[in-house]
């Protein structure tokens, strides 16, 4: 829900684009609140976890201690101070800090899993989280830790530091103490209560939001790579007939449809592409099934989409509260919501699917390199005068040695599982694992699609050599060659290269953000 510039959370209808505008906005625009709805839920949630408190219960998480120590039962004078030993205990995140990104990605999504009013979490308290994300306190968590379930305990307990004054953060560009942090932005640190340590550090909150950032780019990598693979395929005078509609309606896999449309409309109008030649009837492998291998690649971005929207309003901490409207009878149950084996899955699946997309996009720029392989169409490395210059010869090179790294990453994390917590957490998804790796291999794909249209823009002036410059390249191809020509001029003889490739992948990449 959307009002006035201000994101309304409930904790079941926060979308995919709502938490990409939030991750790459800047703080308080847009403004993230809660619904009243939400609050009403949140309230009477608190409310039951005080009333068996009262009563003296034994609830998991709330009067006992946590995963072995669940059968130690907890005095209600050390309530409080079991919420925040959970949270500094368990802060033992390793590695490089997340992004500023991906840490208001895991605000939110945090947020809004709390707001659903089954976790017994404090209103004020979830308030706070929202303060920190609109006032710009970003807390500085690590990337590794986490074994993806009971969620991702260490990276959020570095989250929940921030709120009750411990831990780092960062705030207008410096990095300082959490208390300073909260002081700075004129917000009270959180003395936490009963279950509250427990609901802010459990569930597959930080998986979630690298997952969904990750999805978010593969989507317009998806979309660069039918860019790229078009420029390649006029610079190499390929043939439109194998995205003949007829062929693809024969094996009517949606996403397989769709890419040959995509290909078929960009490659309108072009003057580079092959008629019909009964001496070359069709084309190699990696231009003439861009829609089999690019399809099957947005099918796995679309599933892991779709599993990423069910997981945005999905409640996922442990235990959960539930109150009968009727009988007024309160149930904390233990179950395993936690457990991130289905965005592991998903995320390995689109990790193997990016790292295909590499795979063809390389095979394409060797392709467009090897003077034998594409027919003499172009010369030996794309330059005209090989032997004194080595021209292209490395940039396949490069785009090799990241789809190899590729390979080695898109093994799936999901299928490790290593038992923990004396035994009792004796299976776990690794998910947290399988995103860090997709975003690895998604940085990559991003270089190599950009070195495939860095060749690709060279390959189409060598043949206007030949053909003549008036020549016209296809609507949908036109207007990155052109970007890229703005940018990077044609390589007559040798020179120092990695600037050009850095200004290939930053067009790459603002393709995908500016949509």
């Amino acid at each position: 829900m959307e009002i006035a510039g201000s994101i309304v959370i409930d904790g079941e209808s926060l979308t995919f684009e709502q938490v990409v505008s939030v991750a790459y906005g800047r703080p308080g625009e847009p403004r993230v609140v809660l619904s009243d709805k939400a609050k009403g839920n949140v309230e009477r949630s608190a409310a039951a976890v005080q009333t068996l408190l009262d009563r003296g219960e034994i609830a998991y998480g709330i009067t006992t201690g946590f995963g072995a120590f669940k059968d130690k039962i907890i005095s209600r004078e050390e309530v409080e101070t079991l919420q925040r030993n959970i949270v500094v205990s368990h802060a033992v995140g390793v590695g490089d800090n997340f992004d500023t990104a991906t840490v208001r990605a895991i605000m939110l999504i945090r947020a809004n899993t709390l707001a659903r009013g089954f976790s017994g979490i404090r209103l004020a308290t979830l308030e706070r989280i929202l303060e920190c994300l609109n006032r710009g306190v970003h807390p500085q968590i690590p990337e590794k830790g986490s074994l993806g379930a009971s969620g991702d305990l260490a990276p959020l307990a570095h989250f929940a530091c921030v709120l009750i004054g411990e831990g780092v953060a960062e705030i207008g560009g410096e990095v300082v103490s959490g208390g300073e942090a909260l002081a700075r932005a004129g917000i009270e640190p959180v003395v936490l209560a009963a279950k509250e340590g427990l609901a802010l550090t459990n569930g597959t909150t930080v998986m979630t939001a690298v997952g969904l950032l990750e999805a978010h780019r593969a989507k317009h990598l998806a979309e660069m790579a039918d860019i790229a693979g078009c420029l390649s395929l006029e610079a190499l005078h390929g043939t439109l007939s194998a995205f003949d509609e007829r062929i693809h309606a024969l094996r009517p896999h949606p996403r397989q449809i769709e890419c040959a449309k995509n290909l078929r409309s960009m490659l309108d109008e072009s003057e580079f592409v092959r008629d019909f030649d009964p001496s070359n009837v069709q084309d190699a492998y990696t231009l003439r099934c861009m829609p089999q291998v690019h399809g099957a690649c947005r099918d796995a971005v679309a599933y892991a989409k779709w599993l990423i929207k069910i997981e945005l309003n999905a409640v996922t901490d442990n235990p959960l509260i539930f109150i009968d409207d009727d009988s007024g009878r309160i149930d904390v149950v233990s179950g395993g919501n936690f457990h991130g084996e289905p965005l592991a899955l998903a995320f390995d699946y689109l990790t193997i699917a990016l790292s295909e997309l590499g795979n063809i996009s390389e095979r394409r720029i060797m392709r467009l390199t090897d003077e034998s392989s594409n027919a003499h169409v172009l010369p030996a490395f794309l330059t005209e005068h090989g032997g004194i210059n080595s021209g292209f010869m490395i940039v396949q090179y490069t785009a090799a040695a990241l789809c190899t790294e590729n390979k080695v990453l898109a093994h799936p994390a999901s299928v490790d599982t290593i038992p923990s917590s004396a035994n009792v957490e004796d299976h776990v998804s690794m998910g947290a694992t399988s995103a860090l790796k997709l975003r690895v291999v998604a940085k990559n794909l991003e270089t190599i699609v950009g070195l495939e249209a860095f060749c690709a823009a060279q390959g189409i002036d060598l043949r206007k050599k030949v053909l003549g410059t008036d020549r016209r390249l296809g609507k949908g191809t036109r207007g990155l060659y052109e970007e890229l020509r703005s940018r990077i001029p044609f390589i007559e003889k040798d020179e120092f290269m990695k600037p050009h490739i850095e200004a290939a992948c930053e067009i790459v990449r603002a393709h995908q953000t500016s949509n």
